[in-house]
């Protein structure tokens, strides 16, 4: 197995040179973009972990009408893609932003942020974790006062 650095690397490389990577596709494979960033949805730079043992988890995250997250933060960075339904998530600062089905973003690291199910359908939402092997992707934090 490659050393996570090694990997982060050359990732880092097809990023800067893969503009065009669904070029080496055959023509009958159609590939559409869902987010293009460097960003966290707070605005924050992103930045990979350096861990000793590195884990990409896939999630299927639903959240039912009327419910919220509660309070918490990620420790990793992760990705998510909104595949059904409307949510509201709030920061400690009060900022709040609406993802809706078909929106995708970075998700805020180590900043305190809530979700809340805006409307009656259920949030269904495809999340990819960058984090370690054995150590949470998220976190329960107290809420702001």
């Amino acid at each position: 197995m490659l050393p996570w650095k090694t990997v982060l690397g050359v990732m880092l490389v097809l990023g800067v040179s893969g503009a065009h990577a669904e070029e080496s596709y055959k023509p009958s494979v159609k590939v559409k973009r869902l987010l293009d960033t460097q960003t966290t949805s707070s605005g924050e730079p992103i930045r990979y972990p350096d861990v000793d043992a590195p884990e990409v988890l896939t999630l299927m995250v639903e959240i039912p009408p009327g419910a919220e997250t509660g309070w918490h933060e990620h420790p990793y960075p992760a990705y998510a893609y909104i595949l059904q339904g409307t949510i509201e998530v709030q920061t400690a600062g009060g900022e709040k932003r609406i993802f809706k089905a078909g929106d995708s973003f970075a998700e805020m690291v180590n900043r305190p942020h809530d979700g809340r199910v805006v409307g009656d359908e259920t949030v269904r939402i495809l999340m990819i974790v960058t984090g370690e092997k054995g150590k949470p992707f998220s976190v329960k934090v107290p809420p702001p006062q």
